[in-house]
């Protein structure tokens, strides 16, 4: 069973930076995609960033310049680091992984969520 779990959110003062975790462990053969997604009230889920195992990074506009991703492959961890978050950054952050249980398996995994709240 794969499981994805994560950490680091809370609350933060506009302009403040958190760093969000996502750890997978289980069954794992590969994970060639990992990434972030948010969902912020009566807003649909929305992208964040996403980052492919070798390397290849993708941010959705609002949060370029502000946001990096980043992951260890080596612990099956992917991380946000968050800097300059402004109140439209408050949103439940999921994390979401394609992970490959197989050579022939590969399914989307997410996260339970983690809310991140700006406000002064």
């Amino acid at each position: 069973q794969v499981q994805l779990v994560e950490s680091g959110g809370g609350l933060v003062q506009p302009g403040g930076s958190l760093r969000l975790s996502c750890a997978a462990s289980g069954s794992i053969f590969s994970i060639p995609t990992m990434g972030w997604y948010r969902q912020a009230p009566g807003k649909q889920r929305e992208l964040v960033a996403t980052m492919t195992r070798g390397g290849h990074t993708n941010y959705t506009e609002s949060v370029k310049g502000r946001f990096t991703i980043s992951r260890d492959n080596a612990k099956n961890t992917v991380y946000l680091q968050m800097n300059t978050l402004k109140p439209e950054d408050t949103a439940v952050y999921y994390c979401n992984a394609g992970i490959r249980t197989g050579y022939y398996n590969l399914r989307d995994y997410w996260g339970q969520g983690t809310q991140v709240t700006v406000s002064s």
